[in-house]
């Protein structure tokens, strides 16, 4: 069964998983999408804390 990415719960998931098998930066870019989509600012402050590191997004 494909994975829905629908919630920001969904997406720390994923973020926790690939921390957990050596993959920081994707971790991070998932953490960072997961913030995005939280409407409590200081939630997606402590979700971006849960996954440090510098942010590769690329913004205009």
């Amino acid at each position: 069964m494909p994975r829905s990415f629908d919630r920001p719960a969904d997406l720390i998931d994923a973020a926790r998983e690939m921390a957990d098998s050596g993959r920081p930066t994707l971790a991070r870019l998932l953490a960072e999408e997961a913030a995005d989509r939280t409407p409590d600012v200081n939630e997606a402050t402590r979700i971006l804390a849960d996954f440090p590191g510098r942010s590769f997004r690329q913004e205009d």
